[in-house]
Order: C-alpha cells, then sequence, then structure tokens
C-alpha cells in the first residue's frame, strides 16, 4: 500500500446537499423550507428561548444570588506541592506550569498551608494563607506577594 492508494472507507465520506439548485435537484424552488411562513424568509426563524410570546423559561424561573462579574479567579497550590523543587530554588507561576503543578495560572496564585514543606525555597505568589506563610518561614524560605 502506498500513500497515492489511501482512500477513506466506503460510505465515511457523505456529499452535502445542494439545496436551491433547480427543480431537477428535488431541492428547487423552495429549497425545502416550504410555502410562506417566517421560517421560509431569509433571516427567518426566532431568537434563542423565544416560546411563541409565552413568557420564557428563563423569565419564570426565579433568580437567587448575585454573580460578580469582576472576581478574580485564583489558582490555588498547597505547599505540600512544592516541596519537589530543589532547595533554594524560586517558585512563581513559569516554574509551577513547567513542572506540571498547574495547567492555568488564571488571574494568579494562592499558596494555601495544606501539607508540609521541608525546603528552602523563595516562593512568588499572588496571595498566601497565614499557614502557608508561617510553613514556607519556618523551613528557612522567603515569601513574596507580587
Amino acid at each position: 500500500m502506498n500513500l497515492h492508494e489511501l482512500s477513506p472507507a466506503p460510505g465515511s465520506k457523505k456529499t452535502r446537499t445542494r439545496i436551491g439548485r433547480g427543480l431537477g435537484s428535488g431541492l428547487g424552488k423552495t429549497a425545502g423550507r416550504g410555502h410562506k411562513g417566517q421560517n421560509s424568509r431569509s433571516g427567518g426563524g426566532v431568537r434563542t428561548g423565544f416560546e411563541g410570546g409565552q413568557m420564557p423559561l428563563y423569565r419564570r424561573l426565579p433568580k437567587r444570588g448575585f454573580k460578580n462579574i469582576f472576581a478574580k479567579k485564583y489558582a490555588q497550590v498547597n505547599i505540600c506541592m512544592l516541596d519537589r523543587f530543589e532547595d533554594g530554588s524560586v517558585v512563581d507561576a513559569v516554574a509551577l506550569v513547567e513542572s506540571g503543578i498547574l495547567k492555568n495560572v488564571h488571574d494568579g496564585i494562592r499558596i494555601l498551608g495544606n501539607g508540609e514543606i521541608t525546603k528552602k525555597l523563595t516562593v512568588r505568589a499572588q496571595g498566601f494563607t497565614k499557614s502557608a506563610e508561617e510553613k514556607i518561614k519556618a523551613a528557612g524560605g522567603q515569601i513574596e506577594v507580587i
């Protein structure tokens, strides 16, 4: 078998239906849209959630709470995860992503105090819990709030 002999499996490639291409095609004239009416017109149809004038579901249901659209989302890292870094290294957003601890930094990093740390590290992040701060300093490390 050579590259030029390769072809898709029979039946896996279906040609699209060409509508509005003459009477002989079987889908000419009205192009499968029927006669008259809202959906037969160009630009016709109703918007998402429209229920024919009935009060739509999203308006019938009660609304609860408040969603702060300006809220910042922080990536959270426990200090037990930082123990994999070498002694004396600087731990920042780039280092955390490269090591595979984080996939996405979002709006910043917050270090949480869950677990123990034994290495002396310089940790740079947007926020630290009090317990995380104490444990990093107790291990001989430094914290830098960005």
